[in-house]
């Protein structure tokens, strides 16, 4: 029974937005009720340095962004939070749609004063493939933005996304008086610059209460009466059912740099978001209560700690329970594999546990065994499926600056590239090396880690090509096409051929001219 008591206290989830909106400083209060930092806003000021706790990073400090994901995991109220708080910037949506397959419902963060944005539907349209049930938290009320009534209709239309609102504003920006909880029937003064959790809920079950005039005037206390009585007729009580499978999103009102609205939002979330689900393989569903130990890699991240070069994969726990010093078999290698150390994380702190259940995210040491999307089972023969992978959209040659420092490249190169946000191709027969990637920021990012990290010095030269394709099919025909194209055939990290196409017209040529010849978008072609 304990095994299945562990399932039922975990919950699993993302929280995403447009950059900007306030994930990051959302992520940092919930860390606040769940006690797992002690001053809202404390990491602002404290010895490590500036920035957000889940911002590890040093150039993600100095950037003031998110650029990769990070987890957490913390109590609240006997239940086991797994959070993973993701980048918001769209150069690095990779990251963020694969940590979407690792959780099991998201909290999207929508910022009031410019409502929806466009990262905002990018991130909706994966929510939407998979059903993963949806908490709206409507952030920045104390700023003036749009009306609450004129957002909500927003939403719902540009995102295709029916909400139920369980909290409602009075008033915004500088007027901006606190929310009033519909299901707890309470209202919650709203104070600035709330650092603590304390409690300003005051029990208000009928409206026409006169302390609710007392506590916001009698102007706002008519206003709320009106709205409330409008949402109880078009909304009623939430279907907790059509929550759960994507069909309807509860939504919330708040600030989250000012501590507020945050709790009601929590309480709820620890009370109907999802617990661990189950999941496709190749061979049959695999579900949290399955005897078996059964997980995938959806990241892997380099130097997590600079000081001791590390590389952790992070595996999600589907089935079973990972355990310490056991062998489970890698299904991808054929081979079994031991760890000694798997870690649960705040942020870049870890710490060593001995086991693990459905709905964990844990770090697993990695010395060059794992790719994104591998599967650990119990000696079972499947791998998880839905990994998106992507094409890149823009090439870079990268240019040694410092001859002296060729082995660090190679090395930092090889490693940044095993994250997933970037692909390395190697000339055919060449030492040429050239970085795909789907957004500008990401070369920034890695021109930044290699010399931070490696101590390899490189320029960026940008490529003028369109599209790389995996290519596929008669051997001898593909020997004829690569000696005729050598100029643009690249290997990929695992020895695959890569057709890198200058233009579409060049790439429908070569396909109309070689019929023999498969070409892919991704390097996914195998598990097809």
């Amino acid at each position: 029974m304990k095994y299945q008591d562990e399932i039922n206290r975990r919950k699993t989830f993302a929280i995403i937005a447009h950059p900007d909106a306030g994930k990051t400083t959302l992520t940092e209060k919930f860390l606040l009720f769940g006690g797992a930092i002690q001053v809202a806003g404390a990491v602002k000021s404290n010895k490590i340095k500036k920035g957000a706790t889940s911002d590890f990073m040093e150039i993600e400090r100095q950037r003031g962004i998110s650029v990769a994901t990070s987890v957490m995991t913390f109590e609240y109220k006997n239940t086991l939070v797994n959070l993973l708080d993701t980048p918001g910037h769209k150069d690095f949506a990779e990251d963020t749609y694969r940590t979407l397959t690792a959780v099991d419902s998201v909290i999207l963060v929508i910022d009031a004063v410019n409502g929806v944005e466009e990262q905002t539907h990018r991130l909706m349209e994966v929510c939407r493939m998979r059903d993963t049930p949806v908490i709206v938290f409507v952030n920045k009320m104390d700023r003036d933005g749009k009306f609450p009534f004129d957002l909500m209709d927003e939403i719902e239309k540009d995102l295709n996304l029916p909400l139920h609102p369980l909290t409602w504003p009075i008033n915004m920006g500088r007027e901006f008086k606190g929310v009033y909880n519909l299901y707890e029937k309470s209202l919650n003064l709203y104070s600035p610059n709330q650092k603590g959790i304390e409690d300003n809920s005051i029990a208000i079950e009928d409206l026409a209460d006169p302390v609710l005039d007392q506590r916001v005037g009698a102007k706002d206390a008519a206003q709320l009466r009106e709205d409330v009585d409008l949402l109880d007729g078009v909304y009623g009580d939430l279907d907790v059912a059509a929550y759960l499978s994507g069909q309807v999103a509860p939504v919330f009102f708040g600030s989250a740099v000012n501590n507020f609205g945050i709790r009601e939002m929590l309480d709820t979330f620890v009370r109907i978001a999802p617990n661990p689900k189950c999941r496709e393989t190749t061979e049959r569903e695999v579900c949290p209560g399955d005897a078996k130990f059964s997980g995938f890699i959806f990241k892997i991240h380099a130097n997590l700690d600079p000081r001791h070069r590390d590389r952790i994969a992070f595996l999600r726990v589907c089935s079973g329970r990972l355990e310490r010093n056991k062998n489970y078999k890698h299904v991808r290698l054929g081979k079994d594999l031991k760890f000694s150390n798997p870690y649960t994380f705040m942020a870049r702190s870890k710490e060593i546990v001995d086991d693990a259940y459905p709905g964990d995210v844990v770090g697993l040491f990695d010395t060059g065994n794992f790719k994104i999307g591998d599967t650990l089972t119990e000696g079972e023969n499947f791998m998880f499926t839905g990994m998106p992978s992507f094409s890149p959209e823009m090439f870079r040659e990268v240019v040694n600056k410092d001859p002296m420092k060729t082995k660090q490249l190679e090395k930092g190169v090889a490693q940044l590239t095993d994250e997933g946000v970037a692909q390395l191709f190697t000339q055919h027969g060449g030492n040429r090396k050239i970085i795909g990637c789907v957004g500008e920021l990401q070369f920034e990012v890695i021109q930044y880690r290699l010399l931070q990290e490696y101590g390899a010095s490189v320029d960026f030269v940008p490529l003028a090509f369109y599209k790389a394709c995996w290519i596929t099919g008669d051997k001898k025909k593909i020997e004829e096409f690569v000696r005729f194209k050598q100029a643009n055939i690249m290997e990929d990290k695992d020895g695959n051929l890569v057709y890198l196409a200058q233009s579409e017209w060049f790439l429908n040529t070569e396909r109309q001219n070689n019929p023999d010849i498969e070409f892919h978008f991704t390097s996914d072609f195998k598990k097809a």
